[in-house]
């Protein structure tokens, strides 16, 4: 169906020449036809905000060239795996099957993963909420260990009697401890993130950030994200617990300066790149725990959000994902990132259907991550203007591989997920656990508009 060429692109707002099928600035088609206004948030160019929501005015997002274009907005299909010999996966016969270079694979745990077992993790959350925190203590350092005394001591969270040694063990019953990382909370205003090591994995190696910050010109901009360890590299947890505090870090100081959020959240990216290639250069140190994993960088996955006022900006690297979930149930959710991973190249080019390419073995095999191996770093963003009330699920796959659709993650997000983030983010990490749990789960609730709020910041350490 023919449709009338625009004077300036749908997605970035540079001019257009007549005749023209894809932008100059940013290679958006403009062949595609738009998607149903009740399908997906209008895009930044253009659509409406919720009534109400506040405005915020940036100057223009500058290109790394100094352009003054708006950073691109990219899909994973942009960056295709690199074959043993340098060159591009083949787009235009079937796959061979082969295993290439510019794919790591991060399939499930080995057996040896498996014979640590831990107590449920929600009961063991519920007996770390009875601890209290200290007034004016910020969430994050309500994650900081106290030192045992006869009044805070831990009570085992299986037996709720026996006091815990300094091995972890319950002086009772004799039950192993979760570790401080087995199970996270947070809860930023109305934001909020839970991340869990999972019922197969033997520790947690995601991390997350969740923080808000002024704006020049007064509005607040709440920013979530979160970071999946690649579980074949060496200290993945590490990983992703220096690139969700480079990142937090990173847009923690230049959205106040006035920075585009799009653009900030691009630099932002960057950032947490360098802090994980950083931990490629420093001593292993004993790994005696860790013997059977080959000596390789660190690595791991990035998604984040931004949003304020009107807007919604989304970034990432690898294969967690950026869910949108309308209020309003009748009307459809949409899923905002695109994986960099072998069933999405798959799809990408033709060769394979969406169900039949993650249905097989290799579907989570991951083009893109963060890491000293990586081939390329090619950070995505986009950036939406949603028209109605909703919320943003930011999640790892351990939560989305038992909802991947959007739908069916729509139909497993709590009614009230806007107004009770924490209670909605433990519900959907309980869904993961109830699945089977077979990978660390993380997930950060975001309603949106955000209500007006301080400024803050929590985060997760290693």
């Amino acid at each position: 169906m023919s449709q009338t060429n625009p004077t300036v692109c749908p997605s970035c707002e540079e001019p257009l020449e007549s005749g023209d099928l894809f932008c100059g600035a940013c290679g958006y088609d403009l062949s595609a036809a738009p998607e149903p206004p009740d399908r997906r948030p209008a895009n930044a160019a253009g659509g409406a905000s919720p009534a109400g929501a506040p405005t915020a005015a940036w100057p223009a997002a500058t290109d790394r060239d100094s352009s003054g274009r708006p950073a691109p907005v990219q899909a994973a299909s942009d960056v295709p795996g690199i074959t043993s010999d340098g060159g591009e996966l083949p787009s235009g016969e079937p796959h061979s099957g082969e295993l290439h270079s510019g794919v790591r694979f991060d399939g499930p745990p080995s057996p040896e993963e498996y014979a640590l077992p831990a107590p449920d993790p929600r009961t063991a959350a519920a007996a770390a909420a009875t601890a209290e925190v200290p007034a004016g203590a910020t969430a994050a350092a309500a994650t900081a260990e106290a030192p045992a005394t006869a009044e805070n001591a831990k009570v085992c969270v299986a037996c709720r009697t026996g006091r815990i040694d300094g091995d972890g063990y319950c002086e009772n019953c004799g039950h192993a401890q979760p570790r401080e990382r087995d199970h996270m909370e947070q809860e930023l205003e109305a934001v909020a993130a839970v991340s869990d090591r999972g019922l197969r994995h033997h520790r947690n190696e995601d991390a997350f950030a969740v923080s808000s910050v002024n704006l020049p010109d007064g509005s607040a901009a709440t920013v979530a994200i979160v970071c999946d360890g690649v579980s074949s590299a060496t200290r993945p947890d590490e990983a992703s617990a220096a690139a969700a505090e480079a990142a937090n870090e990173a847009l923690l100081a230049s959205l106040p300066a006035g920075t585009h959020p799009q653009q900030a959240l691009h630099e932002a990216i960057i950032a947490a790149s360098e802090a994980v290639n950083a931990l490629a250069a420093e001593p292993t140190g004993a790994m005696e725990h860790d013997a059977r994993r080959h000596q390789n960088a660190p690595a791991c996955t990035l998604v984040a959000s931004i949003t304020v006022g009107g807007l919604l900006v989304v970034g990432w690297v690898g294969d967690s994902r950026v869910y949108w979930v309308p209020d309003d149930r009748t009307t459809h959710p949409s899923r905002l990132t695109e994986d960099d991973s072998w069933a999405a190249q798959m799809v990408a080019n033709g060769l394979m259907g969406e169900a039949q390419a993650y249905a097989d073995e290799r579907a989570h095999a991951i083009t893109g991550w963060l890491g000293a191996d990586a081939y390329e770093l090619e950070p995505h963003t986009a950036s939406f203007k949603p028209d109605r009330a909703g919320v943003v699920v930011v999640c790892s796959d351990g939560l989305w591989n038992y909802a991947e659709s959007a739908e069916q993650m729509a139909r497993i997000v709590p009614p009230d997920a806007a107004t009770r983030a924490l209670h909605s983010a433990q519900v959907l990490v309980g869904h993961a656990l109830d699945g089977g749990g077979h990978d660390n789960v993380t997930v950060a609730v975001v309603p949106f508009p955000m209500p007006p709020k301080r400024a803050g910041s929590a985060h997760t350490k290693a």
